[in-house]
C-alpha cells in the first residue's frame, strides 16, 4: 500500500459540479483530493475482500444472538417497545442494500475492524462513481499505468441489487428520504435514486419531516400516497426513539436499511464480536465500559451511537491524546483497544470497505491530520496493479 503523488485533472472541479458532486469542498476545506492516490497490489485487494466478507458474516452472527436475547437487546440500547419490530425484521429476512466496514490497515499484517457502518453509510458517491471517473481520466491522460484497476464494483452491484429488490422482493415503488440539512446526504440519496432508475425501479423522494401518517396508520408521502418501501438515510437509533416509533410495526413499510441494521451499526457490536470470536486476528479487544473492562494502557472510548467520530476519546499510556466533541454518550460507552491508523506523511489513513447485498464491492480511503476520522476528513482515490 503506497501513497503516490499525481497531477490533478485540470478540470476536476468543473467535472464535479457537472456530475452533481457539489460537496467536493466543505466549509472552505477540500473534501475530495486528487494530488495523490493510494496504490494496492492485487493480493492486497484480495485480502481486503476476504477480510471484509468474513467480518460481515461474523457480524450477522451477532445479530442472530442479539435478537434472541432480551438482555442484549437492552444492552444495545434498543427501546423495549421496538424489540419485536427489530426481531421480526431479522426473522422475516428483510433485505438490505449496502454497508461499510472501517478498517485500519497499511497493506501488511492483519487489517483491524474499527467499526461497522451498516445503517447510514456515506461517502458512497465518491467511492462508487467519482473515483472511478478519476481512474478513467487519469489512465486516458497517461498519468497512470494502462493496466491500473480499482477495487470498485459498487455502482454495478448497487444497480443489480435494486433490480433484484424489484424482481425478487416486489419493490415496485421505492421512496427515498433524508434530512434537509445535509447536502452530502441529499447527494448520496440522489445517487442511489439514479441507480434505482437505471435498474428500472420506480422511485420518489421526500424529506424525513415530510413523511405523514395516514388514517389507518400507514406512512404517506406529500401526495398522500402510501409508502410501502422506503430507503431512509436516517439513523435507526433516532427513529426508534421518536414519537412515530410506536407506529413502525403496523405501518407496513419495508425499510432500507431494515431494522436489524440497528444492531450492526451500534458500537455494542464490537464487544459482542470480541466475546463471540476472541482473539480473532481482524478484531481488537473491546468491552462495555461499565463492566469493569481489563486495564489497557492504550484504548479508545466510543459511545454506542457515535457517528463521524463524535464523542470519541483516545487514551495512550494513560494520557488522553485525542478527543472529539458531540451529542452522544448518554446511551452508554464501549472501550476498544487503540490501534493507530497508518500514517502517510502528516496524515492518518482509514479504509472504508463496502458491501452490497452482503458481498464485498470496493473501498474508499479517508485521510485526516488528526487521529479521529470525522465528517470533513479528506477522500482520496486508489488503484491496484497486479
Amino acid at each position: 500500500m503506497k501513497r503516490l503523488r499525481i497531477s490533478e485533472r485540470p478540470d476536476w472541479r468543473e467535472r464535479a459540479e457537472e456530475y452533481g458532486f457539489r460537496f467536493h469542498t466543505m466549509h472552505g476545506e477540500p473534501y475530495w483530493c486528487e494530488e495523490a492516490y493510494y496504490q494496492f497490489t492485487l493480493a492486497q485487494v484480495e485480502q481486503l475482500e476476504s477480510v471484509t466478507s468474513e467480518l460481515h458474516q461474523m457480524s450477522l452472527q451477532v445479530v442472530e444472538k442479539v435478537v434472541n436475547s432480551e438482555a442484549l437487546l437492552s444492552r444495545f440500547g434498543i427501546p423495549r417497545h421496538c424489540w419485536d419490530f427489530v426481531r421480526d425484521a431479522w426473522r422475516s429476512n428483510q433485505p438490505s442494500l449496502y454497508s461499510r466496514l472501517d478498517l485500519a490497515w497499511d497493506g501488511s499484517g492483519d487489517a483491524k475492524l474499527l467499526e461497522n457502518n451498516a445503517d447510514t453509510p456515506t461517502s458512497l458517491y465518491e467511492a462508487a462513481f467519482f473515483q472511478w471517473l478519476w481512474l478513467e481520466d487519469q489512465r486516458q491522460a497517461g498519468n497512470l499505468p494502462q493496466d491500473s484497476d480499482q477495487f470498485n464494483s459498487l455502482q454495478e452491484k448497487i444497480i443489480d441489487r435494486f433490480a433484484a429488490l424489484q424482481q425478487q422482493h416486489g419493490f415496485n415503488l421505492l421512496h427515498f428520504a433524508c434530512c434537509q440539512d445535509s447536502e452530502e446526504d441529499r447527494a448520496t440519496v440522489q445517487y442511489l435514486q439514479d441507480c434505482a432508475s437505471e435498474a428500472g425501479l420506480e422511485n420518489s423522494f421526500l424529506y424525513m419531516d415530510q413523511i405523514g401518517l395516514g388514517e389507518k396508520g400507514q406512512f404517506t408521502d406529500t401526495d398522500d400516497q402510501i409508502i410501502s418501501n422506503l430507503f431512509k438515510l436516517y439513523p435507526w437509533e433516532f427513529m426508534l426513539r421518536e414519537i412515530f416509533s410506536t407506529k413502525l410495526a403496523d405501518a407496513g413499510v419495508r425499510w432500507l436499511e431494515p431494522a436489524w441494521k440497528s444492531i450492526l451499526s451500534n458500537k455494542a457490536l464490537l464487544p459482542a464480536l470480541w466475546e463471540m470470536f476472541p482473539n480473532h486476528p481482524n478484531l481488537l479487544p473491546a468491552f462495555f465500559a461499565d463492566e469493569a473492562p481489563p486495564a489497557m494502557d492504550n484504548y479508545v472510548v466510543k459511545p454506542l451511537f457515535s457517528r463521524e467520530g463524535a464523542n470519541i476519546r483516545i487514551v495512550q499510556n494513560g494520557q488522553e491524546i485525542a478527543r472529539a466533541d458531540g451529542p452522544y454518550g448518554a446511551e452508554g460507552m464501549i472501550v476498544q483497544q487503540f490501534h493507530p491508523l497508518p500514517r502517510f506523511g502528516d496524515s492518518y489513513t482509514l479504509i472504508g470497505s463496502w458491501l452490497v447485498d452482503d458481498q464485498p464491492a470496493g473501498i474508499g480511503l479517508r485521510e485526516d491530520r488528526q487521529l479521529i476520522t470525522q465528517d470533513l476528513s479528506r477522500f482520496y482515490p486508489h488503484i491496484f496493479i497486479e
